[in-house]
């Protein structure tokens, strides 16, 4: 299945093009491009340029066998939601749930819910937390540590999350120790990067998330149980999400930029996932894009049947083979 990549500089030049009004892939479109057509146009075209040569170096991949899992990969993060109640509901849901084989599922429920949903959920779902601490517990009033979390029997924990980023301040240097801890302890990692709405404008979304990824390159020893999730802040809990088109270019940069600064290996394993508002009227189209190996879900993970039905896009995936 050839890699999507829709040519951004030829967008520019059609007047009948959805850049005019919407995001592109890096920065939203100018109203009024006769002043700085040219200028623009040449950006336009490296970026088209680039997204072609990163294409090109991904060569084919399988569409279902995107890693050496061989799965589809969806995580639902509950964030600060639910009650015991509530979550009784949600897991029952989930547990009745026809959900396709081939996928990956893993649910991160708030720290005080996880032994709740361990001893009721079915074992065909994985358990992550939302967080860890950077190292060995210990005197850190309010943190949970990797072990601990093992203890609980959590497979997974998400690191990087823009909230933990922009609303609590984790720097990238600090998030990639984290992530590397958590692996040493034998946890995989969803490692969550993404562009603010300011940088997207600014025409930052790659940069941004080049030193995002820099900064669990430099710290961890494998990518063996990693994830990657590309979550653009501006589309996380707002209701706007990237289009299939615009989600795909970043994901395609991000497997070049693993190819040209970890491996070739890495970047043909590394199962790279979208989030931000994803949903089940958007994820099937969103599932067909190569390079989409997956989801990060928020708040349509705390809706059993919807969830599901994310799950489930994977079929989309086979059916655009």
């Amino acid at each position: 299945m050839a890699v999507v990549s829709t040519s951004l500089a030829s967008q520019l030049t059609n007047p009948n093009s959805v850049v005019s009004t919407q995001f592109t892939g890096l920065r939203r479109s100018f109203l009024k491009l006769e002043s700085s057509v040219s200028t623009q146009l040449s950006f336009f075209q490296q970026v088209d340029s680039h997204l072609r040569l990163s294409s090109s170096r991904c060569g084919s991949r399988g569409v279902v066998a995107m890693a050496a899992s061989g799965k589809f990969f969806v995580g639902g993060n509950w964030k600060c939601n639910g009650t015991k109640e509530s979550i009784t509901k949600l897991v029952s849901d989930l547990n009745s749930a026809t959900l396709e084989p081939d996928v990956d599922v893993v649910v991160a429920p708030p720290f005080v819910y996880i032994d709740q949903v361990k001893s009721s959920l079915t074992d065909r779902i994985e358990l992550s937390a939302q967080n860890c601490w950077v190292g060995k517990g210990g005197a850190f009033t309010g943190e949970i540590s990797a072990e601990q979390l093992k203890d609980l029997g959590c497979q997974w924990v998400i690191l990087g999350h823009s909230e933990r980023r922009h609303v609590i301040g984790e720097k990238d240097e600090f998030i990639g120790k984290k992530a590397a801890y958590a692996l040493s302890e034998g946890l995989g990692v969803i490692a969550c990067i993404g562009e603010l709405l300011e940088e997207r404008e600014a025409g930052k979304t790659f940069e941004v998330c080049y030193q995002q990824l820099k900064a669990f390159a430099d710290s961890l020893p494998s990518w063996k149980n990693v994830v990657v999730a590309y979550e653009p802040v501006w589309a996380i809990g707002t209701g706007k999400v990237a289009s299939p088109q615009q989600a795909q270019e970043v994901h395609v940069a991000v497997r070049g930029w693993l190819k040209k600064n970890v491996s070739e290996e890495v970047a043909d394993k590394t199962r790279i996932i979208y989030g931000g508002s994803v949903n089940g009227g958007n994820c099937a189209e969103l599932a067909k894009q190569e390079d989409i190996d997956g989801f990060l879900v928020g708040g349509a993970s705390l809706k059993g049947p919807e969830f599901a039905t994310i799950i489930n896009s994977v079929t989309a995936k086979k059916v655009a083979a």
